[in-house]
Protein backbone atom coordinates (compact mmCIF):
# COMPACT_ATOMS: atom_id res chain seq x y z
CA UNK A 1 0.00 0.00 0.00
CA UNK A 2 0.98 3.60 -0.21
CA UNK A 3 -0.07 6.86 0.94
CA UNK A 4 -2.86 8.72 -0.67
CA UNK A 5 -0.77 11.72 -0.12
CA UNK A 6 3.02 12.84 -0.29
CA UNK A 7 4.31 14.34 2.76
CA UNK A 8 4.03 17.84 0.88
CA UNK A 9 0.31 18.25 0.35
CA UNK A 10 -1.15 16.46 3.82
CA UNK A 11 -0.12 19.35 6.25
CA UNK A 12 -1.70 21.91 4.06
CA UNK A 13 -4.56 19.97 3.01
CA UNK A 14 -5.40 19.73 6.92
CA UNK A 15 -4.39 22.99 8.38
CA UNK A 16 -8.02 24.21 7.97
CA UNK A 17 -9.03 21.37 10.40
CA UNK A 18 -9.35 21.64 13.92
CA UNK A 19 -9.98 19.24 17.13
CA UNK A 20 -13.13 20.20 17.16
CA UNK A 21 -16.52 18.63 17.28
CA UNK A 22 -17.70 20.80 14.33
CA UNK A 23 -14.93 19.18 12.22
CA UNK A 24 -15.27 15.88 13.04
CA UNK A 25 -18.02 14.82 10.47
CA UNK A 26 -14.96 15.70 7.66
CA UNK A 27 -12.55 13.81 9.84
CA UNK A 28 -15.12 11.06 9.37
CA UNK A 29 -15.11 11.26 5.48
CA UNK A 30 -10.98 11.46 5.08
CA UNK A 31 -10.64 7.92 7.24
CA UNK A 32 -12.65 6.33 5.10
CA UNK A 33 -11.73 7.59 2.04
CA UNK A 34 -7.37 7.80 2.51
CA UNK A 35 -5.10 5.35 3.09
CA UNK A 36 -2.77 6.19 6.42
CA UNK A 37 0.60 5.78 7.22
CA UNK A 38 0.22 5.06 11.07
CA UNK A 39 -3.23 4.53 12.33
CA UNK A 40 -2.96 5.30 16.07
CA UNK A 41 -5.41 3.13 18.04
CA UNK A 42 -5.99 5.01 22.02
CA UNK A 43 -6.28 8.84 22.45
CA UNK A 44 -4.48 8.95 26.27
CA UNK A 45 -1.08 10.81 26.63
CA UNK A 46 0.58 7.84 24.90
CA UNK A 47 -1.82 7.71 21.75
CA UNK A 48 -1.30 12.01 22.05
CA UNK A 49 2.12 11.61 22.34
CA UNK A 50 2.45 9.25 19.23
CA UNK A 51 0.67 11.44 17.02
CA UNK A 52 1.99 14.45 17.58
CA UNK A 53 5.79 12.85 16.85
CA UNK A 54 4.37 10.63 13.74
CA UNK A 55 3.02 14.20 12.16
CA UNK A 56 5.96 15.76 12.88
CA UNK A 57 7.79 13.48 10.86
CA UNK A 58 5.48 13.94 7.79
CA UNK A 59 3.67 11.05 8.30
CA UNK A 60 -0.16 10.47 7.38
CA UNK A 61 -1.88 9.75 10.85
CA UNK A 62 -4.79 8.91 11.87
CA UNK A 63 -5.87 8.59 15.94
CA UNK A 64 -9.49 7.01 17.02
CA UNK A 65 -10.57 7.06 20.17
CA UNK A 66 -13.56 4.38 21.44
CA UNK A 67 -14.54 7.24 24.26
CA UNK A 68 -13.76 10.83 25.06
CA UNK A 69 -9.81 11.97 24.72
CA UNK A 70 -7.76 11.26 27.80
CA UNK A 71 -10.72 9.37 29.33
CA UNK A 72 -8.77 6.36 31.53
CA UNK A 73 -5.69 6.58 33.37
CA UNK A 74 -4.53 9.78 31.56
CA UNK A 75 -7.24 12.23 33.19
CA UNK A 76 -6.63 9.93 36.71
CA UNK A 77 -3.09 10.46 37.41
CA UNK A 78 -1.60 12.26 40.14
CA UNK A 79 -1.11 14.90 38.19
CA UNK A 80 2.52 15.08 38.95
CA UNK A 81 5.88 15.43 36.38
CA UNK A 82 8.21 14.43 38.59
CA UNK A 83 11.52 12.16 38.21
CA UNK A 84 9.95 9.45 40.67
CA UNK A 85 12.45 9.52 43.75
CA UNK A 86 11.36 6.63 44.78
CA UNK A 87 12.24 4.58 41.94
CA UNK A 88 16.07 5.35 43.53
CA UNK A 89 15.21 2.68 45.90
CA UNK A 90 14.89 0.03 43.39
CA UNK A 91 17.51 1.32 41.57
CA UNK A 92 15.95 2.60 38.28
CA UNK A 93 18.31 5.16 38.06
CA UNK A 94 18.07 5.21 33.79
CA UNK A 95 13.98 5.36 34.17
CA UNK A 96 15.10 8.88 37.03
CA UNK A 97 17.43 10.10 34.89
CA UNK A 98 14.95 9.77 31.10
CA UNK A 99 11.96 11.06 33.54
CA UNK A 100 13.95 14.37 34.98
CA UNK A 101 15.50 14.81 31.16
CA UNK A 102 11.93 14.84 30.18
CA UNK A 103 10.51 17.16 33.10
CA UNK A 104 13.00 20.00 32.56
CA UNK A 105 11.63 20.12 28.66
CA UNK A 106 7.89 19.97 29.78
CA UNK A 107 8.49 23.08 31.61
CA UNK A 108 9.34 24.74 28.44
CA UNK A 109 6.87 22.71 25.64
CA UNK A 110 4.10 23.53 28.46
CA UNK A 111 4.88 26.38 30.59
CA UNK A 112 1.16 26.61 31.18
CA UNK A 113 0.16 23.44 32.33
CA UNK A 114 3.35 22.50 33.84
CA UNK A 115 4.12 23.97 36.66
CA UNK A 116 7.28 24.08 39.05
CA UNK A 117 6.49 22.81 43.16
CA UNK A 118 8.70 22.09 45.84
CA UNK A 119 8.17 18.39 47.43
CA UNK A 120 8.66 18.09 51.50
CA UNK A 121 10.03 14.81 52.71
CA UNK A 122 9.44 14.45 56.34
CA UNK A 123 12.00 11.53 58.22
CA UNK A 124 10.82 10.00 61.44
CA UNK A 125 11.96 7.68 64.17
CA UNK A 126 12.18 4.29 62.19
CA UNK A 127 11.85 5.24 58.75
CA UNK A 128 13.22 2.41 57.06
CA UNK A 129 15.52 5.29 55.41
CA UNK A 130 17.79 7.32 58.13
CA UNK A 131 18.57 11.08 57.21
CA UNK A 132 21.95 10.00 55.93
CA UNK A 133 20.76 7.91 53.29
CA UNK A 134 17.92 9.98 52.30
CA UNK A 135 20.87 13.00 52.02
CA UNK A 136 22.41 11.01 49.49
CA UNK A 137 18.93 10.38 47.72
CA UNK A 138 18.84 13.62 47.20
CA UNK A 139 22.13 14.41 46.22
CA UNK A 140 21.30 11.62 43.12
CA UNK A 141 18.32 13.35 42.82
CA UNK A 142 20.24 16.64 41.75
CA UNK A 143 22.59 14.95 39.58
CA UNK A 144 20.35 13.00 37.73
CA UNK A 145 18.98 16.21 36.88
CA UNK A 146 22.10 17.59 35.85
CA UNK A 147 21.36 20.11 38.56
CA UNK A 148 19.11 21.86 36.18
CA UNK A 149 15.87 21.58 38.30
CA UNK A 150 14.20 24.86 39.62
CA UNK A 151 16.07 24.35 43.10
CA UNK A 152 18.61 21.93 44.50
CA UNK A 153 17.29 20.16 47.34
CA UNK A 154 17.32 21.66 51.09
CA UNK A 155 17.73 19.95 54.55
CA UNK A 156 15.49 20.84 57.29
CA UNK A 157 15.66 20.48 61.32
CA UNK A 158 12.73 19.03 62.94
CA UNK A 159 12.09 22.89 64.10
CA UNK A 160 12.79 23.95 60.76
CA UNK A 161 10.06 21.89 58.98
CA UNK A 162 7.65 22.23 61.97
CA UNK A 163 7.67 25.80 60.65
CA UNK A 164 7.44 25.30 57.32
CA UNK A 165 4.33 22.95 58.01
CA UNK A 166 3.00 23.85 61.14
CA UNK A 167 0.00 21.53 61.30
CA UNK A 168 2.58 18.25 60.96
CA UNK A 169 3.07 15.87 63.47
CA UNK A 170 6.58 16.72 65.17
CA UNK A 171 6.55 14.00 67.24
CA UNK A 172 9.45 11.45 66.31
CA UNK A 173 10.52 13.57 63.55
CA UNK A 174 14.02 14.05 62.77
CA UNK A 175 14.10 16.59 59.82
CA UNK A 176 13.09 16.72 56.42
CA UNK A 177 14.30 17.37 53.07
CA UNK A 178 12.77 19.42 50.57
CA UNK A 179 13.26 18.76 46.51
CA UNK A 180 11.82 20.41 43.59
CA UNK A 181 9.16 18.51 40.78
CA UNK A 182 6.43 19.93 39.45
CA UNK A 183 2.55 19.11 39.25
CA UNK A 184 0.08 19.65 35.57
CA UNK A 185 -3.08 19.35 34.21
CA UNK A 186 -3.12 15.76 33.02
CA UNK A 187 -6.18 15.72 30.82
CA UNK A 188 -5.48 19.34 29.10
CA UNK A 189 -1.53 18.01 28.10
CA UNK A 190 -3.17 15.33 26.18
CA UNK A 191 -5.72 17.64 24.59
CA UNK A 192 -2.83 20.02 23.62
CA UNK A 193 -0.34 17.53 22.18
CA UNK A 194 -3.92 16.46 20.18
CA UNK A 195 -4.52 19.88 19.19
CA UNK A 196 -0.95 20.41 17.74
CA UNK A 197 -0.99 17.14 16.14
CA UNK A 198 -3.79 17.88 13.70
CA UNK A 199 -2.24 21.38 13.43
CA UNK A 200 0.08 19.28 11.47
CA UNK A 201 -1.54 17.12 10.03
CA UNK A 202 -2.67 14.18 11.60
CA UNK A 203 -6.96 13.58 11.99
CA UNK A 204 -7.79 12.61 15.94
CA UNK A 205 -11.85 11.24 16.31
CA UNK A 206 -13.27 10.30 19.53
CA UNK A 207 -15.94 7.84 20.01
CA UNK A 208 -14.90 5.93 17.06
CA UNK A 209 -13.91 2.39 18.50
CA UNK A 210 -12.24 -0.60 16.46
CA UNK A 211 -14.14 -3.61 16.29
CA UNK A 212 -11.59 -5.86 14.14
CA UNK A 213 -8.93 -6.00 12.59
CA UNK A 214 -8.27 -5.80 8.55
CA UNK A 215 -5.82 -8.58 7.07
CA UNK A 216 -4.78 -8.77 3.84
CA UNK A 217 -3.82 -11.66 1.32
CA UNK A 218 -0.62 -12.65 3.37
CA UNK A 219 -1.88 -12.45 6.71
CA UNK A 220 -0.48 -8.94 7.60
CA UNK A 221 -2.90 -6.56 9.42
CA UNK A 222 -4.03 -3.40 6.87
CA UNK A 223 -6.21 -1.81 9.08
CA UNK A 224 -9.18 -1.58 11.23
CA UNK A 225 -12.78 -1.73 11.18
CA UNK A 226 -13.80 1.05 13.86
CA UNK A 227 -17.64 2.11 14.67
CA UNK A 228 -18.85 5.26 15.26
CA UNK A 229 -20.61 5.16 18.76
CA UNK A 230 -22.79 8.42 17.60
CA UNK A 231 -24.14 6.68 14.62
CA UNK A 232 -23.21 3.06 14.82
CA UNK A 233 -21.81 3.46 11.17
CA UNK A 234 -18.70 1.27 10.40
CA UNK A 235 -15.70 2.42 8.87
CA UNK A 236 -12.82 0.81 6.96
CA UNK A 237 -9.64 2.16 8.05
CA UNK A 238 -6.68 1.12 6.03
CA UNK A 239 -2.99 2.03 7.53
CA UNK A 240 0.35 0.67 6.09
CA UNK A 241 1.00 0.15 10.19
CA UNK A 242 -1.09 0.11 13.30
CA UNK A 243 -0.01 1.19 16.91
CA UNK A 244 -1.72 0.26 20.16
CA UNK A 245 -1.84 2.68 22.85
CA UNK A 246 -4.68 2.08 25.03
CA UNK A 247 -2.81 1.39 27.93
CA UNK A 248 -5.07 -0.86 30.40
CA UNK A 249 -6.76 -2.18 27.53
CA UNK A 250 -3.74 -3.19 25.77
CA UNK A 251 -4.26 -7.23 26.66
CA UNK A 252 -8.31 -6.37 25.57
CA UNK A 253 -7.69 -4.75 22.42
CA UNK A 254 -4.89 -7.33 21.24
CA UNK A 255 -6.92 -10.35 22.03
CA UNK A 256 -10.31 -8.58 20.09
CA UNK A 257 -7.85 -8.06 17.10
CA UNK A 258 -5.38 -10.73 16.96
CA UNK A 259 -7.79 -13.42 18.39
CA UNK A 260 -4.19 -14.94 19.67
CA UNK A 261 -2.64 -12.86 22.76
CA UNK A 262 -1.04 -13.40 25.48
CA UNK A 263 -1.28 -10.84 28.40
CA UNK A 264 0.85 -9.04 29.95
CA UNK A 265 -0.59 -5.75 32.08
CA UNK A 266 -0.70 -6.13 35.92
CA UNK A 267 -3.22 -3.33 36.38
CA UNK A 268 -2.83 -0.84 39.37
CA UNK A 269 -5.73 0.30 40.84
CA UNK A 270 -4.88 4.12 42.26
CA UNK A 271 -7.59 6.37 44.05
CA UNK A 272 -7.10 10.21 45.12
CA UNK A 273 -9.53 12.57 47.27
CA UNK A 274 -9.87 16.22 46.72
CA UNK A 275 -9.50 18.91 49.46
CA UNK A 276 -10.14 22.31 49.85
CA UNK A 277 -7.03 24.40 49.25
CA UNK A 278 -7.43 26.17 53.04
CA UNK A 279 -8.03 23.13 54.73
CA UNK A 280 -4.26 22.44 54.25
CA UNK A 281 -3.17 25.97 53.46
CA UNK A 282 0.52 24.79 52.20
CA UNK A 283 2.79 26.06 49.33
CA UNK A 284 4.71 22.70 48.99
CA UNK A 285 3.39 19.15 48.27
CA UNK A 286 4.28 17.05 51.49
CA UNK A 287 5.69 13.47 50.95
CA UNK A 288 4.08 10.78 53.17
CA UNK A 289 5.61 7.37 53.38
CA UNK A 290 3.10 4.25 54.55
CA UNK A 291 3.70 0.24 54.40
CA UNK A 292 6.32 1.51 51.90
CA UNK A 293 3.77 3.13 49.43
CA UNK A 294 4.17 6.54 48.72
CA UNK A 295 1.28 8.75 49.54
CA UNK A 296 1.38 12.70 47.97
CA UNK A 297 -0.16 15.44 49.60
CA UNK A 298 -0.37 18.18 46.19
CA UNK A 299 -1.71 21.61 46.34
CA UNK A 300 -2.58 23.12 43.14
CA UNK A 301 -4.76 26.16 41.65
CA UNK A 302 -8.14 25.22 43.24
CA UNK A 303 -7.71 22.18 45.33
CA UNK A 304 -5.77 19.87 47.89
CA UNK A 305 -5.21 16.71 46.12
CA UNK A 306 -3.87 13.52 48.48
CA UNK A 307 -3.23 10.16 46.55
CA UNK A 308 -2.09 7.58 45.91
CA UNK A 309 -3.36 3.93 46.73
CA UNK A 310 -1.16 1.42 44.41
CA UNK A 311 -3.07 -2.15 44.71
CA UNK A 312 -3.89 -4.75 42.34
CA UNK A 313 -7.24 -4.62 39.88
CA UNK A 314 -8.94 -7.12 38.20
CA UNK A 315 -11.91 -6.57 36.35
CA UNK A 316 -12.93 -3.31 33.26
CA UNK A 317 -11.04 -0.14 33.89
CA UNK A 318 -14.15 1.66 33.00
CA UNK A 319 -16.26 0.49 36.14
CA UNK A 320 -13.10 1.32 38.77
CA UNK A 321 -13.94 3.25 41.39
CA UNK A 322 -13.29 5.29 44.76
CA UNK A 323 -14.45 2.38 47.53
CA UNK A 324 -15.09 3.53 50.92
CA UNK A 325 -11.85 1.27 52.13
CA UNK A 326 -9.92 3.69 50.10
CA UNK A 327 -11.40 6.75 51.28
CA UNK A 328 -10.48 5.14 55.08
CA UNK A 329 -6.90 4.24 54.25
CA UNK A 330 -5.77 7.99 52.86
CA UNK A 331 -7.99 9.71 54.74
CA UNK A 332 -5.58 7.66 57.69
CA UNK A 333 -2.41 8.46 56.23
CA UNK A 334 -3.42 12.43 56.07
CA UNK A 335 -4.63 12.09 60.17
CA UNK A 336 -0.98 10.50 61.08
CA UNK A 337 0.68 13.32 58.93
CA UNK A 338 -1.26 15.93 59.71
CA UNK A 339 -2.94 15.75 63.07
CA UNK A 340 -3.30 19.69 63.68
CA UNK A 341 -5.04 19.71 60.58
CA UNK A 342 -8.38 17.90 61.74
CA UNK A 343 -9.28 16.24 58.66
CA UNK A 344 -12.38 14.45 58.10
CA UNK A 345 -14.74 12.56 55.29
CA UNK A 346 -16.83 16.04 55.93
CA UNK A 347 -13.54 18.07 54.31
CA UNK A 348 -13.18 15.91 50.98
CA UNK A 349 -14.68 17.26 47.84
CA UNK A 350 -14.32 14.70 45.28
CA UNK A 351 -12.30 11.54 44.61
CA UNK A 352 -11.47 9.93 41.59
CA UNK A 353 -9.73 6.79 40.49
CA UNK A 354 -7.33 5.13 38.17
CA UNK A 355 -6.03 1.57 36.48
CA UNK A 356 -2.38 1.81 36.06
CA UNK A 357 -1.09 0.20 33.01
CA UNK A 358 1.94 -1.84 34.46
CA UNK A 359 3.61 -4.62 32.39
CA UNK A 360 3.85 -7.43 34.64
CA UNK A 361 7.35 -7.93 35.62
CA UNK A 362 7.16 -10.88 38.20
CA UNK A 363 7.24 -8.09 41.07
CA UNK A 364 5.87 -9.83 44.57
CA UNK A 365 3.82 -6.39 44.74
CA UNK A 366 2.05 -4.29 42.39
CA UNK A 367 4.46 -0.89 44.14
CA UNK A 368 7.33 -2.77 43.04
CA UNK A 369 6.18 -3.05 39.71
CA UNK A 370 8.33 -1.00 37.09
CA UNK A 371 7.35 1.71 35.74
CA UNK A 372 9.03 1.26 32.28
CA UNK A 373 7.37 1.10 29.34
CA UNK A 374 7.24 -1.61 26.93
CA UNK A 375 6.96 -1.71 23.37
CA UNK A 376 6.19 -4.72 21.37
CA UNK A 377 5.85 -5.05 17.86
CA UNK A 378 3.64 -7.98 16.50
CA UNK A 379 4.91 -9.57 12.98
CA UNK A 380 1.44 -9.39 11.64
CA UNK A 381 1.90 -5.14 11.68
CA UNK A 382 0.69 -3.92 14.71
CA UNK A 383 3.19 -2.36 17.40
CA UNK A 384 1.70 -2.21 21.32
CA UNK A 385 3.33 0.33 23.42
CA UNK A 386 2.23 -0.38 27.59
CA UNK A 387 3.11 0.65 30.89
CA UNK A 388 5.49 3.73 31.26
CA UNK A 389 5.21 7.05 33.14
CA UNK A 390 3.45 10.41 32.26
CA UNK A 391 6.59 12.50 32.53
CA UNK A 392 7.70 10.30 29.86
CA UNK A 393 5.30 10.47 27.26
CA UNK A 394 7.16 12.40 24.71
CA UNK A 395 10.07 10.39 24.67
CA UNK A 396 8.14 6.83 24.87
CA UNK A 397 6.07 8.48 21.59
CA UNK A 398 8.77 9.13 19.85
CA UNK A 399 10.35 5.42 20.56
CA UNK A 400 7.10 4.24 20.05
CA UNK A 401 7.42 5.87 16.21
CA UNK A 402 10.59 4.58 15.74
CA UNK A 403 9.19 0.85 16.39
CA UNK A 404 6.90 1.90 13.59
CA UNK A 405 9.26 2.59 11.07
CA UNK A 406 10.88 -0.22 11.61
CA UNK A 407 8.27 -2.12 10.44
CA UNK A 408 8.15 -0.57 7.40
CA UNK A 409 10.34 -0.14 4.19
CA UNK A 410 14.38 1.25 4.28
CA UNK A 411 12.94 4.48 2.44
CA UNK A 412 10.53 5.13 4.82
CA UNK A 413 12.62 5.02 7.59
CA UNK A 414 15.30 7.93 5.70
CA UNK A 415 12.07 9.72 3.87
CA UNK A 416 10.34 10.71 7.59
CA UNK A 417 13.13 11.40 9.57
CA UNK A 418 13.83 12.15 12.99
CA UNK A 419 11.02 13.25 15.74
CA UNK A 420 10.42 17.28 16.14
CA UNK A 421 8.73 17.75 19.22
CA UNK A 422 10.67 19.75 21.36
CA UNK A 423 9.05 23.06 20.51
CA UNK A 424 5.86 24.41 22.41
CA UNK A 425 2.76 22.39 22.49
CA UNK A 426 0.93 25.84 21.69
CA UNK A 427 2.33 29.10 20.02
CA UNK A 428 0.09 30.77 22.14
CA UNK A 429 1.55 29.27 25.61
CA UNK A 430 5.06 29.47 25.10
CA UNK A 431 7.07 30.65 28.33
CA UNK A 432 7.23 34.38 26.53
CA UNK A 433 3.52 34.40 25.99
CA UNK A 434 2.22 33.09 29.24
CA UNK A 435 4.23 35.89 30.97
CA UNK A 436 2.24 38.30 28.41
CA UNK A 437 -0.85 37.02 29.45
CA UNK A 438 -0.32 37.44 33.06
CA UNK A 439 0.59 41.02 32.53
CA UNK A 440 -2.77 41.71 31.14
CA UNK A 441 -4.97 40.57 33.82
CA UNK A 442 -5.75 43.40 35.16
CA UNK A 443 -6.10 45.19 31.84
CA UNK A 444 -8.53 41.98 30.68
CA UNK A 445 -10.43 42.33 33.54
CA UNK A 446 -11.70 45.99 33.70
CA UNK A 447 -11.91 45.77 29.88
CA UNK A 448 -14.48 43.02 30.17
CA UNK A 449 -16.14 43.59 33.27
CA UNK A 450 -14.85 40.60 34.45
CA UNK A 451 -13.75 39.18 38.52
CA UNK A 452 -9.69 39.74 38.62
CA UNK A 453 -9.49 35.95 39.72
CA UNK A 454 -11.72 34.97 35.87
CA UNK A 455 -9.18 36.56 34.02
CA UNK A 456 -6.33 35.41 35.86
CA UNK A 457 -8.05 31.74 35.59
CA UNK A 458 -7.82 32.33 31.93
CA UNK A 459 -4.16 33.80 31.75
CA UNK A 460 -2.97 30.89 33.44
CA UNK A 461 -5.04 28.27 31.55
CA UNK A 462 -4.70 29.34 28.25
CA UNK A 463 -2.09 32.17 28.41
CA UNK A 464 -2.50 34.41 25.13
CA UNK A 465 -5.26 32.12 23.54
CA UNK A 466 -7.25 33.83 26.49
CA UNK A 467 -7.57 36.48 23.69
CA UNK A 468 -9.49 34.22 21.71
CA UNK A 469 -11.61 32.35 24.31
CA UNK A 470 -12.57 36.37 25.69
CA UNK A 471 -15.09 36.44 22.05
CA UNK A 472 -16.98 33.57 23.44
CA UNK A 473 -18.00 35.85 26.44
CA UNK A 474 -21.56 35.94 26.93
CA UNK A 475 -21.49 39.59 28.34
CA UNK A 476 -22.01 41.30 31.89
CA UNK A 477 -25.68 39.96 32.25
CA UNK A 478 -24.32 36.77 33.90
CA UNK A 479 -22.11 36.21 36.99
CA UNK A 480 -18.65 36.19 36.47
CA UNK A 481 -18.11 32.62 36.84
CA UNK A 482 -21.11 31.36 34.76
CA UNK A 483 -19.23 33.60 31.66
CA UNK A 484 -15.59 31.84 32.60
CA UNK A 485 -17.66 28.07 32.25
CA UNK A 486 -19.58 29.79 29.01
CA UNK A 487 -16.09 30.67 27.30
CA UNK A 488 -14.65 27.66 28.48
CA UNK A 489 -17.65 25.27 27.08
CA UNK A 490 -17.23 27.06 23.73
CA UNK A 491 -13.53 26.64 24.08
CA UNK A 492 -13.88 22.99 24.67
CA UNK A 493 -16.67 22.49 21.95
CA UNK A 494 -14.24 23.72 18.70
CA UNK A 495 -11.09 23.09 20.02
CA UNK A 496 -11.39 19.87 22.21
CA UNK A 497 -14.12 17.96 20.37
CA UNK A 498 -15.94 18.42 23.18
CA UNK A 499 -19.62 16.96 22.85
CA UNK A 500 -20.59 16.40 26.72
CA UNK A 501 -21.32 17.47 29.56
CA UNK A 502 -19.70 14.83 31.41
CA UNK A 503 -16.50 15.33 29.18
CA UNK A 504 -16.49 19.11 29.96
CA UNK A 505 -17.28 18.64 33.80
CA UNK A 506 -14.61 16.06 34.31
CA UNK A 507 -11.97 16.13 31.80
CA UNK A 508 -12.02 19.97 30.58
CA UNK A 509 -12.09 22.10 33.19
CA UNK A 510 -11.84 21.23 37.19
CA UNK A 511 -15.13 21.41 37.83
CA UNK A 512 -16.16 18.00 39.30
CA UNK A 513 -13.17 17.88 41.37
CA UNK A 514 -12.23 20.72 43.01
CA UNK A 515 -15.78 22.10 44.56
CA UNK A 516 -17.55 20.64 46.76
CA UNK A 517 -20.90 21.20 44.64
CA UNK A 518 -19.21 20.10 41.76
CA UNK A 519 -20.15 23.09 39.46
CA UNK A 520 -23.55 22.04 39.13
CA UNK A 521 -25.30 25.27 39.77
CA UNK A 522 -23.28 26.68 36.60
CA UNK A 523 -24.83 23.58 34.52
CA UNK A 524 -27.69 25.62 33.48
CA UNK A 525 -25.78 27.82 32.17
CA UNK A 526 -23.00 25.95 30.45
CA UNK A 527 -26.27 23.18 29.20
CA UNK A 528 -27.40 25.90 27.44
CA UNK A 529 -24.17 27.22 25.67
CA UNK A 530 -23.84 23.57 24.64
CA UNK A 531 -27.27 23.50 23.14
CA UNK A 532 -27.24 26.67 21.45
CA UNK A 533 -23.29 25.79 19.68
CA UNK A 534 -24.78 22.11 19.22
CA UNK A 535 -28.01 22.44 18.36
CA UNK A 536 -29.73 19.97 20.53
CA UNK A 537 -33.02 19.85 21.60
CA UNK A 538 -34.56 20.52 24.71
CA UNK A 539 -34.90 16.95 25.18
CA UNK A 540 -31.31 16.14 24.50
CA UNK A 541 -30.14 18.86 26.91
CA UNK A 542 -31.99 17.91 29.97
CA UNK A 543 -30.91 14.61 29.10
CA UNK A 544 -27.24 15.51 28.92
CA UNK A 545 -28.15 17.11 32.46
CA UNK A 546 -28.99 14.10 33.72
CA UNK A 547 -26.73 12.01 32.88
CA UNK A 548 -24.00 14.46 34.35
CA UNK A 549 -25.98 14.05 37.84
CA UNK A 550 -26.04 10.17 37.57
CA UNK A 551 -22.26 10.35 36.86
CA UNK A 552 -21.63 12.73 39.74
CA UNK A 553 -23.72 10.55 41.86
CA UNK A 554 -21.54 7.05 40.76
CA UNK A 555 -18.51 8.65 41.50
CA UNK A 556 -18.84 9.81 44.51
CA UNK A 557 -20.78 6.99 45.83
CA UNK A 558 -18.65 5.68 48.78
CA UNK A 559 -20.00 8.75 50.80
CA UNK A 560 -23.19 6.81 51.25
CA UNK A 561 -20.84 4.56 53.71
CA UNK A 562 -20.58 7.74 55.90
CA UNK A 563 -23.94 8.96 56.22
Amino acid sequence: MSSSRSESKHGSANSRLRLSVHDRPQMLDQLESEVFDLLIIGGGITGAGAARDAASRGLRVALIEAKDFAIGTSSRSSKLVHGGIRYLENYEFHLVFEALSERQLLFELAPHLVHPLRFVLPVYEGYRFGMGLMGLGMWAYDALSMFEAPELHERLTPSETCERLPALKSNGLKGSFVYSDAYMDDDRLVLETLRSAVAQGALAVNRMKAVEAIFDTQGRVEGVVAQDVKSARRYSIRARHVVSTVGVWTDQVASDLLKTWKPILRPSKGVHLTFPRSRFELKDAVVMSEDKRIVFGIPRHEMFIVGTTDTDFKGDPYDVSVTPEDVRYLLGVTEEYFPGARISVQDIMASYAGVRPLVDDGSATESKTSREHVILSDPRGITFVAGGKYTTYRHMAEQTVDAALGQMQLEDQVKFGRSRTTEALNPLATIDKLATARARIDAWAEQFQISRHAAETLADRHALEAEALWSLDPGPAFSAEERLWTMEALHAIRETMCDSLVDFYFRRVPLALSRTDHGLPFVGRISRAFQEELNWSEAERAAQTRQLQEQIQREFAWRGAFD
